[in-house]
């Protein structure tokens, strides 16, 4: 029995805007819109009647059509343009019937199709990044002097601030938004026929051929009928057919990629921070366990982390598919539907659960305080290397700082109480004050202006 996918195994994109816009019913409207589109177009440059436009966008509602018939029947063209292409011919009336999908190839119509529903989806998405990153810049706001300890390869390196963390999560985000919004910017409409020279549309305006060569006028017709095609559908107007030249899915593979990343990034952290022998972030909204009653997981960091993994797959899929030969490609182009759509998702997904996380994380100051004593001052031997290089020179600052960090470890004590009879033997470092230079929450640098700095940015 046919089932169709409510998301089972998707926890990440089900429920989330994304799903909606990018379901086979949206994809079916999304097509349905571009043919509507293309009659119109055809009307508005005297090369279908105007009746003909109006009929066609009355019956393009995917409500009237049957998305599961049309999949099985795809089977024996490879598509789903061309089964849908004869049931909408045959829903409208009989003399709009020789105006549906003139001119045009199935590709024509699907990449349409394709750019509206990325449009859409990115709509959502871009909303919930704006969500995120305001958020995320509270957070830095308020714990712009938060000081944590800064990891290295997973060990203690210096302080950092958590203001800082946040504000770095802000800026991926932003980046993230304003790849985002360029692409969707320039997603174009596709419209080419068969190979991509527009000649079919030629050919149905045939009663003016003569004139038309005598002047020239009927190539600069078509032209204007892609800039109208893409006006009616709301898409970039193309240069070019781009049947096998498929820069805007590699430029959406992209961009769409990245925001999993930068998303992934912030859900990363989190992931390690909330920790439980870590403890310093934890997630409003945690998740339970079958199995273990005491369980706090963080859910959305989880969601983001899967998308975050799966994306950089799905967009080397539609990288793959550049290789696209001749002027239309067998396989090429086929292979990126599933792709596109499930990146879609994917983002959409994370998107959504990035703006949930920031927005219910919950940050522990004084797990950070005490995390930032787990290495017994060693935290800030940088900083004590700088003083006493300045003092003994560099090398034999080291020397004295690795021999002390080996006996401040094999004998669990404090790095100030070692230095302190180590200086005694050193009487060039006599008068330093040891409590502030191995206080780790007096070196953070420049941590809250670059925090400052960055929440500058809109």
């Amino acid at each position: 029995m046919y089932e169709s996918d409510a998301g089972l195994l998707a926890p990440g994109r089900a429920g989330s805007p994304a799903e909606a816009t990018t379901g086979d019913s949206a994809f079916l409207q999304a097509m349905l819109d571009a043919e509507a589109a293309l009659t119109r177009a055809q009307s508005a440059c005297g090369l279908a009647p105007a009746e003909a436009g109006r009929a066609v966008t009355e019956t393009a509602d995917a409500d009237r059509f049957d998305v599961r018939d049309l999949a099985l029947r795809a089977r024996s063209g490879g598509n789903p343009v061309i089964p849908l292409v004869a049931d909408l011919t045959a829903a409208v009336p009989e003399d709009a019937r020789p105006y549906v999908h003139r001119g045009a190839t199935s590709q024509d119509i699907l990449d349409s199709a394709a750019m509206l529903v990325a449009s859409r989806t990115l709509a959502t998405v871009l909303d919930d990044l704006e969500r995120a990153a305001g958020e995320v810049a509270r957070h830095a706001t308020t714990h712009r002097d938060t000081q944590m300890a800064g990891r290295t390869l997973t060990q203690h390196a210096v302080p950092t601030t958590f203001g800082l963390k946040a504000a770095g999560w802000r800026a991926l985000i932003l980046d993230a938004r304003d790849r985002l919004t360029a692409v969707r910017a320039s997603l174009p409409a596709q419209l080419g026929g068969a190979a991509g020279t527009l000649a079919a549309f030629s050919a149905f305006s045939a009663p003016s051929a003569a004139q038309e060569d005598a002047d020239g006028r009927g190539e600069a017709d078509l032209l204007a009928l892609v800039a109208v095609y893409a006006r009616e559908l709301g898409l970039a107007e193309p240069v070019l057919p781009w049947h096998t030249l498929r820069t805007p899915i590699a430029d959406l593979a992209a961009a769409l990629a990245f925001t999993a990343g930068a998303l992934g990034k912030m859900a990363a952290d989190v992931l390690t921070l909330s920790r439980t022998e870590i403890g310093e972030v934890e997630e409003e909204e945690w998740g339970g366990s079958s199995a273990l009653p005491h369980k706090a997981n963080p859910v959305h960091a989880t969601l983001i982390a899967a998308a975050a993994r799966r994306a950089p797959g799905l967009a080397a899929t539609l990288y793959g598919s550049l290789t696209a030969e001749d002027e239309r490609p067998a396989g090429a182009w086929h292979a990126e539907w599933e792709p596109l759509r499930d990146l879609l998702r994917l983002v959409g997904g994370a998107a959504r659960d990035g703006a949930a996380l920031a927005a219910g994380l919950r940050v522990v100051p004084y797990a950070m305080r005490e995390n930032l004593q787990l290495t017994d001052g060693l935290i800030v031997s940088e900083r004590l290397a700088a003083v006493f290089a300045g003092r003994i020179g560099r090398a034999r600052a080291r020397e004295v700082l690795s021999g002390a960090a080996d006996r401040a470890r094999s004998e669990t004590a404090d790095l100030a109480d070692v230095l302190f009879d180590v200086l005694r033997e050193e009487p060039e470092l006599a008068g330093l004050d040891l409590a502030e230079l191995t206080d780790p929450t007096r070196y953070t640098g420049s941590a809250g202006l670059l925090t400052d700095r960055a929440l500058e940015r809109r």
